[in-house]
């Protein structure tokens, strides 16, 4: 048990900023077509995220053409280049999954207002 336990540690990725659901994110993803590497980026709101440890997956939502596209990425990841997290989001649930069922502007989200200190 310990084996398993020290090898996740030694893949968990330390260098990725912490998200939070109701974040507005560009995530750099690392795409291979033949035998070159290019890098996508993949902008939208995480929804939802799931697991913990190496297993944690998060799920970003971003609209394209009219059309919904939902993308549930592993955190730990070697694909993903890097991830910006373009501004934070202000919600109430754990999980955005109502965001399907709307449109245009009732899809937004606020922006969550920087604290004083």
């Amino acid at each position: 048990m310990d084996i398993i336990r020290t090898l996740e540690q030694e893949q968990i990725r330390t260098d990725l900023p912490v998200l939070s659901i109701g974040d507005h994110v560009r995530v750099h993803l690392k795409v291979k077509e033949g035998n070159r590497e290019r890098i996508q980026v993949f902008e939208g709101y995480v929804i939802a995220k799931k697991g913990s440890g190496l297993k944690e997956t998060f799920t970003v939502r971003r609209v394209s053409y009219g059309v919904g596209v939902e993308r549930t990425l592993p955190v730990h990841s070697p694909k993903i280049a890097k991830i910006d997290i373009v501004r934070k989001g202000k919600i109430r649930r754990a999980k955005l999954y109502y965001l399907r069922d709307r449109v245009g502007k009732a899809a937004k989200i606020k922006e969550k207002l920087p604290t004083k200190q």
